[in-house]
């Protein structure tokens, strides 16, 4: 297995910085926190993404996409990860373009996955209900009614939930919850009847909001997958979300330790920088360390999306990967905040910026307790 990136990946990760640290640092993200934009992004520059081709990146040929596979989007989300880019990546193509490549329709992917290409369609997926992530404990019903169901419930944290054109929302057509039988998924429009999107300001900048669903009337062709049998598919582009989640931690994660190294070289007490300090070098190294054994995770986790290896397998790395980087992102957050003393709290530093999304991206898709009891059952234990 190959832990390093080939030649196109290479060019693509510079290509990527580069436009990352031009067109959107922090200070973007910093603006649209300030001016409390209403979308929380900026169109045109999502528009500029799909013109280099990174909404396609993980799509079909067939449907206008690249094909370049979830290594090359894991290259780009670590680059946005590196400055907080602020955009539909995650929840419109490693989310909603990976649930209708997986469990759509003829018809549905024809239709969807080359606006997506495009960069004209955006998604969400509004799953959660409560605080802890627990899919199979989803209570948000779907009634059958006429020729299609009719959808009732609430949903919390939908991840760019009031931007997005079309909902994945989970519902149950069966079972109680707590049982994985009975899911569906299905596609919602934003403008359907009986559908509210409230916005939600987050503590990190990220958008989210809560969807509330009163007898949201859909069509049988809304399905996406087969009834009842959703969990099987939710599962699949979660682990997918979770890997992309990964990848984008650990571009944050490698921006926050190397602006803390040069704040060590910089910063002088009692003559010398205070990176001379052994003790500030363990502290160090023991972050270089941590980092390294995330970046094997998270790309050996991409790697076997691309090689298509079984479900359980890229479940088991997907858990491995999320449990590891969520940890590591709230060490080295903590890190830096500290070792760059009382300044790193101040809002006039970028250092703070990191640490609230470490706080929110350890819980999305599962925290780290989640996972590791998951990847021990994955495990047989």
């Amino acid at each position: 297995m190959k832990l390093t990136l080939n030649e196109d990946q290479l060019m693509l990760q510079a290509s990527a910085r580069d436009f990352c640290q031009e067109k959107a640092p922090v200070s973007v993200l910093r603006r649209l926190r300030d001016e409390k934009d209403p979308l929380g992004y900026d169109p045109t520059l999502w528009k500029q993404m799909s013109e280099l081709g990174w909404t396609g990146m993980a799509i079909p040929e067939a449907y206008g996409g690249y094909a370049f596979g979830y290594g090359g989007l894991g290259v780009i989300l670590e680059e946005t990860g590196r400055t907080l880019l602020a955009s539909p990546l995650i929840s419109t193509v490693v989310i909603g373009a990976t649930a209708i490549t997986l469990g759509g329709s003829e018809e549905q992917k024809s239709s969807l996955l080359p606006a997506i290409v495009s960069g004209g369609l955006t998604l969400a997926l509004a799953l959660e209900e409560s605080g802890f992530h627990n899919p199979a404990k989803t209570a948000c019903e779907a009634r059958a009614s006429g020729d299609g169901y009719a959808l009732s419930g609430n949903k919390v944290f939908v991840l760019d939930g009031h931007i997005a054109d079309k909902l994945i929302v989970v519902a149950r057509t069966s079972s109680q919850p707590g049982d994985e039988h009975g899911l569906s998924l299905f596609l919602v429009d934003k403008d359907a009847d009986g559908l509210e999107v409230q916005r939600r300001w987050m503590v990190d900048s990220r958008n989210a909001a809560a969807v509330m669903l009163n007898n949201v009337k859909v069509n049988e062709d809304a399905l996406l997958g087969e009834v009842d049998q959703g969990f099987e598919l939710l599962d699949r582009v979660l682990d997918v979300a979770r890997i992309g989640l990964g990848a984008e931690m650990l571009g944050s994660i490698q921006q926050v330790f190397e602006g803390t190294v040069e704040y060590l070289q910089q910063r002088m007490q009692f003559g010398v920088p205070i990176g001379a300090f052994q003790a500030l070098q363990h502290r160090a190294a023991d972050m270089y360390s941590e980092i390294e054994l995330c970046r094997s995770l998270v790309r050996a986790a991409l790697n076997a999306l691309d090689e298509q290896q079984e479900p359980k397998r890229i479940a088991q790395l997907a858990s491995a990967a999320k449990a590891k980087v969520s940890d590591t992102f709230f060490t080295v957050s903590n890190e830096g905040i500290q070792m760059h003393g009382g300044i790193g709290m101040t809002d006039e530093f970028d250092m703070g910026f990191y640490l609230k999304r470490a706080r929110v991206a350890q819980q999305t898709f599962g925290d780290a307790a989640f996972h590791r009891d998951r990847f021990a059952s994955l495990q047989g234990f």
